[in-house]
């Protein structure tokens, strides 16, 4: 993203006023109380990112309440990028620098969990541990967020349609490398389970891309990505689309380019206070699929499990 001259009264608001009446919390149309958010406003400019900027974006929309209150060195690390980078992000945007940004992260974080707070009407939860929690008990409680924020949020039109499509499809590629490469091969095992064709491509093997060279009109391709998605997963997912192919993404990040390229979407959420993001959520994700596709048939399907034992 070059940095240009940017009109100041689109940018979000950095906090402050109530009514927006500071220069930088106006909105476009003169003045009224609503102004843009933060993660509108980067949607809306992803396109003009650099690549590295668009690891930052993506990490900022997916997740809000950690880039709030982390410091730019937090942000680079989880964002697989260096501090410079989230800086001059920050000023692409407009800002004067990541502190700007990140009270304009802090402004729509504390707005939107004011509002979850009013809708629900009732007091938060007991937390799972005591507040002085250790950082064994903070990666567990993170988990328990993450799979409650990803059932919230997941769409049952999306479930259902990539359950009927993993049933119809006359076989199934998924496609995930790296530490996606697990969750790939886990996801086969269930299915398989259930007597269904699965390939799966997770390295840039001869054998990897000889099963990519049979994608065709019956395949359903399935791309898992975290953050930036491995370029052979977005091959796959190209390859699908070139071909005629059914294609869905299961990934945590909202902008991600295997989200563009797929017909059905789900995300799951992967915050975490460690050092890798967590996929506690994803791994309860491809079980929920693995039981919905069961339960289609599952009479029919306690057959295929017993035969496929015998094996």
């Amino acid at each position: 993203m070059k940095r240009v001259a940017t009109d100041t009264t689109d940018r979000p608001a950095t906090g402050g006023t109530r009514n927006g009446a500071s220069q930088n919390g106006r909105a476009r149309n003169g003045g009224t109380s609503d102004h843009q958010s933060l993660s509108k406003y980067i949607q809306a400019r992803f396109d003009e990112c650099s690549r590295s900027q668009k690891d930052v974006a993506q990490y900022i929309v997916d997740h809000l309440d950690e880039a709030a209150f982390q410091t730019a060195e937090e942000l680079a690390r989880r964002a697989n990028t260096s501090s410079s980078t989230v800086v001059r992000f920050s000023q692409a945007l407009g800002f004067e620098g990541f502190p700007e940004l990140q009270a304009a992260a802090r402004e729509e974080y504390r707005r939107v969990n004011a509002k979850a707070a009013k809708d629900s009407g009732a007091a938060s939860s007991t937390p799972l541990f005591s507040l002085d929690q250790n950082e064994f008990e903070s990666a567990l409680q993170a988990d328990h967020l993450n799979v409650e924020d990803t059932a919230r949020k997941v769409s049952r039109s999306a479930v259902d349609a990539l359950i009927a499509a993993i049933v119809a499809a006359d076989k199934l590629l998924v496609a995930g490398t790296d530490q996606m490469a697990f969750f790939a091969s886990y996801m086969r095992h269930l299915l398989m389970l259930l007597d269904l064709r699965v390939d799966v491509v997770a390295s840039p093997s001869q054998e990897a891309l000889s099963r990519l060279g049979r994608i065709d009109e019956g395949t359903l391709v399935i791309g898992l990505s975290a953050g930036r998605p491995h370029p052979l997963v977005v091959r796959a997912m190209k390859l699908a689309r070139h071909r005629q192919a059914r294609t869905a993404a299961i990934t945590d990040a909202t902008l991600s380019e295997v989200a563009k390229l797929a017909q059905i979407k789900l995300y799951y959420s992967s915050n975490s206070p460690a050092y890798v993001r967590s996929h506690t959520a994803l791994l309860s994700v491809i079980q929920a699929l693995a039981y919905g596709v069961y339960a289609q048939d599952s009479a029919q399907y306690d057959d295929r499990i017993k035969a496929f034992r015998l094996k």
